[in-house]
């Protein structure tokens, strides 16, 4: 059995029928084309069906409600339009007629999709997420971020050592340029003096710029970029600039380009790398680490306090607070543990030129510190 002509095919064997019926019989050129006889000639009474002039009279609503909407509704929302103005048609009809016609809906801006994890043409990615480094200036991280101001952006680019999450540099700017990154970087470099240090970066075009080789070919940088559309391989730099917006930022808008500096100078020198404990280091500051790593190389012993406790037990000792002698015991207390330290530390250093008497000293010393330390912390309520 054969198939059913289309539409389309029928209306053309209709038409060849209605200029040849005059040279040939209508019902032999019917059974010859196979077309129903009965068909043809309601065609010839009436060339446009109802379907077709009532699919002409939606469409005329489905153009005025396209029009109406400045050509952002598609076949759902002219759908909706006709139902509410009383026609009885389905949507699957409203979407053929109007893709018949070309009436299309407006899209959204059509964003270029970047395939994730392609490496850098310029320079590899010699990091690996190895953020975890040993000795200071052997590895560094660099970016840019956006503040908003009424004045329009302000860009900030810093350089952090990852070895003590420390920024070592950093520039702000109203235009995002190469000059940005490197005047950040020409700060780190003057103040670390850096030799074969990997320094690594997304890879935006401030990066990759010929100027960019030129300096840390010149400073002793080994350039690193992360593969394209990969923040994971440039993840300390996104969470300085998160810990920047959370903590000072707030989704502020300052008025000013020049407030804006202000505040971001205020939070990296001061606060983030002189008294902001963090984490990753053992919730001490970059700098407190810094120092730490210096006395241990140089054989000193280790200043366990923080720059933030002396701070508070400072403003504690002036002021006069209900809880003063918290204050005060809490002073004595780790003025105490820092003398039993740096007494262990000695003990240690001289356990070779000790006699067997010293080494027996030595637990029931730090037992006996340990019993006077539990002693004034409670007698002062201090737990």
């Amino acid at each position: 059995m054969s198939k059913k002509p289309r539409v389309s095919r029928v209306r053309t064997i209709y038409g060849f029928i209605k200029v040849h019926r005059h040279e040939f019989s209508v019902k032999m050129m019917c059974r010859v084309l196979d077309v129903a006889p009965s068909g043809c000639y309601d065609w010839l009474n009436q060339p446009v069906s109802n379907r077709a002039m009532e699919d002409a009279r939606l469409l005329r609503l489905i153009r005025a409600s396209f029009v109406a909407s400045h050509g952002i509704y598609g076949a759902p929302r002219v759908f909706l339009d006709l139902r509410e103005a009383a026609e009885t048609c389905s949507k699957h009809r409203v979407a053929r007629l109007m893709r018949e016609n070309g009436l299309h809906a407006l899209h959204g801006y059509r964003v270029r999709r970047w395939s994730v994890g392609k490496p850098s043409v310029s320079f590899p990615n010699i990091l690996q997420r190895e953020f975890t480094v040993t000795l200071p200036n052997s590895a560094w991280v660099t970016d840019i971020t956006y503040i908003r101001t009424w004045q329009g952006w302000l860009y900030l680019a810093v350089v952090m050592d990852l070895f003590s999450r420390k920024i070592v540099g950093w520039s702000a700017g109203p235009t995002i340029n190469r000059d940005l990154v490197l005047n950040a970087v020409l700060i780190a470099v003057r103040r670390r003096r850096p030799r074969g240090t990997i320094i690594h970066s997304d890879q935006g075009t401030q990066y990759g710029s010929d100027a960019w080789k030129r300096f840390c070919r010149s400073n002793h940088l080994e350039p690193s970029m992360s593969r394209k559309g990969n923040c994971w391989d440039n993840a300390v730099a996104e969470s300085f600039f998160s810990s920047l917006k959370k903590e000072r930022i707030k989704k502020r808008i300052y008025r000013t380009r020049e407030l804006a500096l202000v505040d971001v100078a205020d939070y990296i020198d001061p606060f983030y790398n002189r008294t902001r404990r963090h984490q990753h280091l053992g919730g001490v500051s970059p700098e407190q680490f810094e120092a730490d790593h210096k006395a241990r190389r140089r054989g000193y012993p280790l200043n366990t306090g923080n720059s933030t406790n002396e701070h508070y037990l400072q403003s504690a000792r002036s002021s006069s607070h209900p809880q003063s002698s918290y204050y005060n015991a809490l002073e004595w207390t780790i003025c105490l543990v820092r003398f039993v330290v740096s007494f262990n530390i000695t003990q240690t250093s001289n356990q070779g030129a000790c006699s067997h008497d010293c080494s027996a000293w030595q637990p029931y010393s730090g037992m006996r510190s340990y019993r006077t330390i539990r002693r004034v912390m409670r007698q002062t309520h201090v737990f």
